[in-house]
């Protein structure tokens, strides 16, 4: 009886640790972090334009396979000295193309006819040409298409010190010692409504749980689309809470994490 009433203490003292309160994202309720894939032209034209006139900071996944980034250079500088995060996402943003509804993925691009090498060797020239444009040495991954083996090898362990977090694509709200920093959970936005995705934001505030938004199409140009409007609704709710909501990049929240997952 007194080996349980130990072991239910520890467990409760657990809970109590680790707990997430109204003070665990730097004071705040909840941390979001805005996430866009792929460096699409309606990044330059509208999101960016729509972030800074709210004064939100987010993350770009930068990838070249539609051969644009040369173009964009300029204002990704522009981007980046602003404070946003430009992250890895691969130049050519290859895919597992044997999963069920991967017909876009071409055999050259396909990872399944990749080696390791030959992948790390990709993300590592890919990371050269960020540190080209933004001069930064921190920086996170976002997993192309969520695939983060090669075979059954996990394709990025081996660069870990390049790269403070990466992002996955499994939706997920969670607390700071359930992270993990290499497969940080996210949600997909594909039509969602600005009232959607406020319910989500209002639940990690709830919570007090890590919220991350990975955007591909704002009003076009993907498959995967949200409307102007409800990405502009969403942002006016972000900003209108700020005192409540840490709205941030996310190699900003992975430096607070580690930090926070460190001291326990």
């Amino acid at each position: 009886m007194k080996q349980l009433k130990l072991s239910l203490t520890l467990v409760l003292f657990s809970c109590i640790l680790f707990a997430q309160t109204d003070t665990t994202w730097n004071k705040k309720n909840c941390a979001v972090v805005l996430t866009y894939d792929d460096g699409l032209n309606i990044d330059i034209n509208h999101v960016l334009p729509t972030l800074d006139s709210f004064q939100l900071k987010a993350t770009f996944y930068i990838s070249d396979y539609f051969n644009g980034l040369n173009a964009q250079i300029p204002q990704w500088k522009k981007a980046a000295a602003e404070g946003h995060e430009l992250g890895n996402h691969t130049i050519w943003h290859p895919c597992n193309g044997r999963l069920p509804g991967r017909s876009f993925v071409t055999p050259d691009y396909d990872l399944t006819n990749y080696t390791v090498k030959r992948m790390e060797n990709e993300i590592l020239a890919m990371n050269n040409l960020l540190v080209a444009i933004d001069g930064e040495n921190t920086r996170t991954f976002a997993y192309p298409c969520g695939d983060t083996k090669i075979h059954d090898t996990d394709y990025l362990a081996p660069l870990h010190k390049y790269f403070i977090a990466a992002r996955g694509v499994t939706p997920a709200m969670q607390s700071i010692q359930q992270i993990n920093l290499y497969n940080i959970g996210c949600y997909t936005m594909n039509g969602q409504s600005g009232k959607d995705m406020i319910e989500l934001v209002k639940q990690a505030e709830q919570t007090h749980a890590l919220l991350v938004f990975l955007f591909h199409g704002v009003g076009g140009e993907h498959s995967l689309n949200v409307s102007i409007g409800a990405h502009h609704e969403l942002l006016q709710y972000l900003k209108a809470h700020e005192n409540t909501i840490w709205v941030v990049p996310l190699k900003t929240i992975a430096a607070y994490i580690k930090e926070k997952q460190n001291k326990n």
